[in-house]
């Protein structure tokens, strides 16, 4: 009779999704060649679900980018970039770490 109950509850954990998380990304972006390309490729980032900051610096020629893992990847970032004309490669990936102890 347990096991009637027990096997249920187990396969529905099992087919939960995965725990999302926060990441951080550093994308490159070598194709900014003045300072306003940032305005174009934060307005194409800001388009992707899930995206919550990004900060792009020109002088670096870089774009950080933080977003939920669940709604959004690093290859929808590149190709949000690419299509906004300015092609992007990833430079660092890390997650962010909620727990505030450390």
């Amino acid at each position: 009779m347990k096991m009637r109950f027990i096997m249920p509850l187990f396969i529905a954990l099992l087919s939960m999704p995965a725990w999302a998380a926060m990441q951080t990304v550093t994308l490159s972006v070598p194709g900014m060649t003045c300072p306003t390309c940032p305005i174009t490729i934060k307005m194409a980032l800001g388009q992707v679900e899930g995206v919550s900051q990004i900060d792009v610096d020109y002088r670096e020629r870089e774009a950080v980018v933080t977003f939920d893992d669940a709604q959004t990847s690093v290859a929808a970032l590149t190709e949000a970039t690419t299509n906004a004309g300015f092609p992007s490669i990833l430079k660092f990936m890390s997650a962010n770490d909620n727990d505030s102890s450390q």
